[in-house]
């Protein structure tokens, strides 16, 4: 459920009512502070700051996941969105989460202080609707409502955990756009930290703003990059290893795959939206640093993706590290992402993907902006 305003959306604490902080980048610090309860201090706005401009139509969309926390702040144009501000950073909030069942406080520590920095963006760009979610290391922990609770009293953030259905659905809506229009349609997949969805859809024009998704058929598979690499390691990986990880991958598509592949045919395309094929895409394309521009909406053909998987097995770990689009902070979770791409094109065999830099949060801003009717107003106008 969309949150109206940041009354229910994030809670900005204001003059003493804080439980104040530091522990942030210096430019982050802001304020009078004072300890939280739980010992660690955290930026706030300014107390000059003037509130929201509720009427500048700028939203928000933040993506809590099992790896990183990620925002968007954008604000409508006549079809679609403009993106005014951003942050991501892998904090691994899930990282142990399949071996104990508890968010750590370390990984707790990490979200908290991401969390904090995607609150000041949002109250410096005047945000006026937001919606905060969380995903699969809330939804599997057992401290999951627990931790959304310390994220409410210490960040002052409501966040919402949100089921997978859903996810499925603001992914879906968010890649709409990147459809082939000539394809009878696409098998979208979205490989998470935690967990990861396929959804068999097609597109449909809408009334006016970006196209509907219409959404056949949709799974949720109990595996993501942090849970496999959690269970056969990520730092040496040999072929034999990569094949037990697909294999391990394979046996939650079957199901999905025998009931569907009579749907999917040559006219079907592949499309992707996560840090395994944006990273796959970018090493495909030999990028020096990572490129939105050339990444977002880029196609790949069958043999070239296989061809960056046996390069990505042949190189060991720090060599992984060293590559400018996959960096240290994904160096140990890139192929166990690798062996969930490979075990899906195996169950829906495809000559080409298409890749996306863009899902959830794009997703989550597409359905606040249509249930405000701001492109619908947009073309009144005209």
């Amino acid at each position: 459920m969309e949150r109206e305003s940041f009354g229910a959306a994030g809670r900005f604490w204001m003059d003493d009512e804080a439980p104040a902080a530091g522990g942030l980048d210096p430019g982050y610090a802001r304020g009078s502070r004072r300890r939280s309860p739980w010992g660690r201090r955290y930026a706030r706005p300014r107390d000059d700051f003037a509130p929201p401009d509720t009427h500048a139509r700028t939203y928000a969309a933040l993506d809590l996941g099992t790896n990183n926390c990620r925002l968007l702040v954008a604000r409508p144009t006549d079809t679609s969105f403009r993106v005014v501000d951003a942050f991501s950073r892998i904090i691994r909030l899930g990282e142990g989460v399949s071996q104990t069942g508890r968010l750590s406080e370390p990984a707790i520590e990490r979200a908290l202080e991401a969390l904090a920095i995607c609150r000041d963006k949002m109250h410096d760009r005047g945000v006026a609707r937001a919606h905060l979610i969380a995903t699969e290391a809330c939804r599997a922990a057992l401290n999951g409502a627990e931790f959304v609770e310390r994220v409410r009293q210490v960040v002052g953030l409501d966040l919402e955990v949100i089921n997978r259905e859903l996810e499925a659905t603001l992914a879906a809506t968010g890649c709409t756009p990147l459809i082939d229009p000539e394809a009878e349609g696409v098998v979208l997949f979205d490989i998470g930290g935690g967990s990861s969805e396929i959804v068999l859809m097609g597109s449909e024009p809408a009334e006016s703003g970006p196209p509907l998704p219409t959404m056949r058929a949709w799974a949720s598979l109990p595996v993501g990059v942090v849970v496999l690499a959690e269970r056969y390691g990520g730092i040496a990986v040999d072929r034999a290893l990569f094949e037990r990880m697909v294999d391990d991958v394979a046996q939650y598509v079957r199901s999905f795959a025998a009931s569907h592949l009579a749907d999917v045919s040559e006219r079907v395309h592949l499309l992707g939206t996560s840090g395994t094929v944006t990273t796959i895409a970018g090493v495909h394309l030999r990028l020096r640093r990572y490129e939105r521009r050339r990444v977002d909406g880029c196609w790949m053909l069958d043999h070239e993706i296989a061809q960056v998987i046996e390069e990505l097995l042949a190189m060991d770990h720090a060599a992984r590290a060293d590559n400018p689009c996959i960096g240290p902070e994904r160096a140990d979770l890139v192929l166990a992402g690798c062996a969930i791409l490979e075990a899906i094109r195996r169950a829906f065999p495809s000559k080409r993907l298409r890749v996306a830099d863009r899902g959830l949060r794009e997703g989550i801003l597409i359905q606040m902006m249509r249930k405000d009717r701001v492109w619908s107003h947009a073309a009144q106008s005209t």
